[in-house]
């Protein structure tokens, strides 16, 4: 039967009132700047489209060569410490933000690289932290409640610096220094929960971290559904279909409205079946929305944007199976003592898939619907084989 866990519980479980205040004010102020990042590098500081691309990937790049520092500070027992630092490390990088002189490059490397390696820490972190509280299915659950509430925030915030794009450099700046004291005030209130892992008893044997290969290989397959919304139906719809920018806005405005709202009832839900078998069934709903977006843009211009924004709903639906169950079956795989190295790695692949993906689908697009949508729902039906033989058998 379905778990049922009072709201209550699930707050505490998620780190109490002031962890979660300090979750929606660190998206709020992400949502601020994340999205508008490229945007702020050539309309404030003056640098290239191509430059400032090339210096926010770069950024992506070494923020992920940070994660297995992470994961070994996670696994000594630091759990609030690591999600204050991350952070910190975020409002550093808007104050080298703030700072770098107009056509200066090196600055705004130095601050991609920052809030980078921020974005990257702070999930491994939070998931070591709510794995730290509860255990099962209670942490299935609390998981999920945070990425609602994340989502929810950084649609907020995204909505709040959208409104500053029309204020030109001085509404960008007042948006980065609104980001900046979002971070500090986050780090604050995550810093005051002082949470820490208990001393685990000494073992004779040492553990070793599981052997995931197959799962974070398919998870860097998966992560790609993250990016469809955003990067590849967008660029579908006005790009080769000429549809109207409202169809793009209107999809992007309901996956976060169906991610708030569904996450934690699904999350729930999927409670009936392994983690494993979850993971998997959320590959395969998201490789049958992918068949779906190529039967839509067969239709002729007139019905296939509505097709496709109906479509969009199953790979929405897809990445809420997918969010609500990954990240669940790392923690149950992992041994207590190298859990933050788990979900390090996890996070890393992660990292990759969501780094390397508008690159692969903008370079697919032009290739065909075929070659594009046949391409994502083929190696995400493989994904979600691999993700089936994951794992010790019965386990999850």
């Amino acid at each position: 039967m379905t778990t049922k866990i009072r709201p209550s519980a699930l707050l505490r479980v998620s780190g109490g009132p002031r962890y979660a205040a300090a979750m929606a004010v660190d998206a709020l102020g992400t949502g601020l700047l994340r999205p508008f990042l490229l945007i702020y590098g050539v309309t404030v500081l003056g640098l290239s489209a191509p430059a400032t691309g090339a210096a926010m990937t770069a950024g992506v790049l070494v923020g992920l060569g940070c994660m297995p520092c992470v994961g070994r500070w996670l696994d000594r027992g630091a759990r609030t410490t690591v999600v204050a630092a991350s952070m910190l490390v975020r409002a550093l990088g808007v104050a080298m933000l703030l700072a770098a002189p107009t056509g200066e490059m090196w600055p705004f490397v130095g601050a991609a690289i920052l809030l980078s390696a921020g974005n990257q820490a702070w999930p491994a972190a939070h998931a070591a932290l709510v794995a730290t509280l509860a255990t099962g299915r209670e942490r299935d659950a609390a998981l999920a409640a945070g990425r609602s509430l994340r989502n929810a925030a950084l649609g907020i915030g995204a909505l709040l610096a959208t409104a500053c794009l029309a204020g030109g450099s001085d509404a960008l700046r007042a948006m980065a220094i609104g980001t900046g004291i979002a971070y500090l005030v986050a780090a604050g209130l995550a810093w005051s929960v002082r949470l820490r892992a208990p001393a685990m008893p000494a073992e004779p044997t040492v553990e070793r971290a599981p052997r995931m290969g197959a799962l974070l290989g398919a998870n860097v397959v998966y992560a790609f559904c993250l990016n469809v919304p955003e990067i590849a139906l967008p660029l579908v719809l006005t790009a080769y279909l000429h549809a109207s920018p409202v169809w793009s806005a209107a999809i992007f405005v309901a996956n976060t409205v169906l991610v708030v709202a569904l996450q934690v009832p699904v999350t729930v839900l999927l409670a009936r079946m392994s983690r494993r078998t979850a993971l998997a069934t959320g590959g395969v709903v998201l490789a049958v929305s992918y068949l779906g977006f190529l039967a839509a843009t067969l239709l002729g211009s007139g019905w296939a944007a509505p097709a496709i924004a109906a479509v969009s709903v199953v790979c929405t639906i897809g990445e809420i199976i997918y969010a609500g169950s990954a990240t669940a079956f790392v923690l149950a795989l992992a041994p207590a003592r190298l859990l933050g190295q788990a979900a390090a790695r996890f996070e890393l692949s992660t990292g990759i898939g969501l780094a390397v993906s508008p690159a692969v689908l903008t370079a697919l697009a032009p290739l065909g619907p075929g070659v594009l949508w046949g391409g994502l729902a083929g190696a995400t039906l493989l994904s979600a084989g691999a993700v089936t033989r994951a794992g010790e058998p019965g386990l999850n």
